[in-house]
């Protein structure tokens, strides 16, 4: 019976060998997760299926460089989560006011952030959070809708905890203002 290989021995044969055996383990392993998690933030299944396949996709071509100090989970979302952002991007505002809409349409509880949403009157913080560019919103959904700290918001979105920090600053300012 052979040996049950980690995350990182997988992805480095990946990267070394273009072990297909290794790359289907890891898409075994991963692919639910993330598809649940991009679901969390895109209702679109389709475009959520594109990422993960993107994602993929971008591991098997070597685009995506994998360091083996770093969790390989933790580094499957910040390629995961990057994606999801270029797809929204180039849907526009609308789509993403259709895709916000529908995901508080179809969650079984409302959360918190959708409570408030509902009293709000139609419009002011659901359009000011619509109209919010992807990457600060994605810093908003890290650090307030998923709770996380400035340095884990930092490594989930690839990105410095002083950008994280700047991009929080200014997507609160520009929320106060729009909401004024």
């Amino acid at each position: 019976m052979s040996e049950t290989r980690s995350d990182g021995e997988l992805l480095c044969a990946v990267a070394a060998d273009a072990d297909r055996g290794a790359f289907e383990e890891l898409y075994r392993r991963y692919a639910p997760w993330l598809t649940a998690r991009l679901r969390g933030r895109c209702a679109d299944p389709g475009v959520v299926d594109d990422v993960v396949q993107e994602t993929f996709l971008a591991i098997w071509r070597g685009k995506a460089r994998y360091r083996e100090d770093i969790d390989v989970a933790g580094w499957l979302w910040r390629i995961g989560s990057r994606r999801l952002i270029d797809a929204l991007r180039g849907d526009g505002a609308r789509g993403r006011l259709r895709q916000a809409l529908a995901r508080l349409r179809h969650r079984d509880e409302a959360s918190a952030e959708e409570r408030v949403l509902a009293g709000v009157e139609h419009g002011d913080l659901a359009g000011a959070l619509v109209r919010l560019s992807p990457e600060l919103r994605a810093v908003l959904q890290a650090t307030v809708i998923d709770g996380l700290t400035t340095r884990e918001a930092a490594v989930l979105l690839g990105i410095p905890p002083g950008t994280v920090k700047t991009r929080a600053m200014r997507a609160r300012k520009q929320l106060r203002e729009e909401l004024a």
